[in-house]
């Protein structure tokens, strides 16, 4: 005889509840699988296999008073800055300089052992290479070094190089920092701890301490050495002889409106109102004196004439005030006008070489004029030779020869006005310590 007995309640329930916990532990296990795996294959290098099984370390330092001081022969400085393009060589001295010598204070302020320190410059080497390209190529490309005798006569000429080296250094500063404390601390996936007085990033101590005062050290002495250039800008007459080629020429017109307020209690109680509008009239072209070659290729029946690059040969700006409202208190300085003409005639040079490309159209019209005044010349060596103009590669530097003008001597390069500022960083560099 059989009985029926009704299923065990309990036993259902135990049955699934070990299936679901089997499932909840079969996708933690497909979860960490995928996170390994995307660190491994995917990982951009913050995090590894090896940091993700192992915590961050923790770098703990102290800090310490340090006082930065570069070094720098001032006055000597800011003549390379003026003129970027005559003192290449220079330029990359001072940048070698300065950069190490922020390093060091950096680890000074940081309280770093003397084995960090002296790997500090080797280091540092090696981002030298790109970083002074970056540099020069930034502040070249900023500073219109065809405008050296403008910004003389209007008092701006040291002063805007060295807001120009600001802008250029604030750009890199913290970078290359941050990437050799990091280098050498080994703190990259990690957390810096630190005490002392003046605790602060890598990055803003360089800022705040190294790049900042030095700016404003180098304003300061610029004001002097704007002031004293103005007022001995041409006190005789300067007789030169030029060669010079203009191929292209611009003339414009701008205006340029300044509302100056006098204000009490947050109320304008005085305005002046100026408005300055000029003409002006811009030539480019080539300076023939810098660097000029005529080679002729037998094999190739072909004339070839390199040029230099093309500047700005002059810049006549004829400025004039439309409208001269000065209220009774608001009034208007000449330091204020004269600020005004320069700020026009800047303008009117960045259009012209940013939106209107006079220096690539010069280019152009090389080949034409070039045409028209050997053209005759050639005409007459035989109908089959041909003429192809080309340009140096920098200043003073020949095209790329081809194998019928290689072996030629290059001209040396020109002289400079006066002797080239010494300048050695720490190491193996010259210095521009006083």
């Amino acid at each position: 005889m059989s009985t029926y007995q009704p299923d065990d309640p309990y036993q259902g329930s135990e049955s699934g509840r070990s299936q679901a916990g089997q499932q909840v532990v079969l996708v933690l296990l497909i979860c960490v699988a995928l996170v390994l795996l995307y660190n491994i294959f995917f990982s951009d290098g913050s995090t590894s296999l090896t940091s993700f099984f192992q915590p961050s370390k923790e770098v703990k330092l102290t800090y310490v008073p340090s006082d930065f001081n570069p070094n720098l022969d001032e006055e000597a400085t800011l003549r390379v800055l003026a003129q970027p393009d005559v003192y290449a060589k220079e330029f990359d001295d001072i940048v070698y300089h300065f950069n190490v010598n922020l390093l060091y204070h950096v680890a000074s302020r940081m309280s770093l052992p003397d084995s960090l320190k002296r790997r500090l410059e080797p280091e540092y080497v090696k981002h030298h290479q790109y970083l002074k390209t970056l540099y020069y190529n930034d502040f070249v490309a900023l500073k219109d070094t065809s405008a050296t005798l403008y910004e003389t006569w209007y008092n701006d000429n040291a002063n805007q190089a060295v807001e120009l080296f600001s802008e250029v250094a604030g750009k890199y500063t913290c970078f290359f920092v941050t990437q050799i404390m990091a280098t050498l601390l080994k703190a990259d996936n990690g957390k810096l701890m630190a005490k002392g007085d003046g605790v602060d990033s890598p990055c803003g101590i360089a800022i705040r301490e190294g790049l900042q005062p030095l700016v404003e050290r180098l304003k300061k002495k610029a004001a002097i050495m704007d002031f004293s250039a103005s007022q001995g800008l041409l006190k005789e007459r300067v007789r030169k002889g030029i060669a010079e080629l203009a191929t292209y020429e611009l003339q414009s017109r701008l205006a340029l409106d300044k509302k100056l307020q006098y204000e009490l209690f947050g109320y304008a109680i005085s305005e002046t109102d100026i408005r300055v509008e000029a003409i002006s009239v811009i030539k480019a072209g080539f300076k023939l004196n810098d660097y000029l070659d005529v080679t002729y290729s037998p094999s190739k029946d072909i004339v070839y004439v390199t040029l230099p690059q093309p500047v700005i040969l002059s810049h006549e700006v004829y400025p004039k005030i439309d409208k001269l409202d000065v209220g009774f208190l608001a009034g208007i300085t000449g330091e204020e006008m004269n600020r005004n003409f320069n700020e026009l005639r800047r303008q009117f040079r960045e259009e012209a070489i940013g939106q209107e490309r006079v220096l690539d159209k010069a280019k152009e019209r090389a080949d034409s004029v070039m045409t028209m005044l050997i053209g005759p010349t050639i005409g007459a060596m035989g109908r089959k030779v041909k003429l192809e103009v080309r340009f140096a590669e920098s200043q003073g530097q020949p095209a790329p020869d081809d194998n019928d003008t290689k072996g030629r001597e290059e001209p040396p390069p020109p002289k400079l006005s006066e002797p080239a500022p010494p300048a050695v960083p720490p190491g193996k560099r010259r210095n521009l310590a006083n």
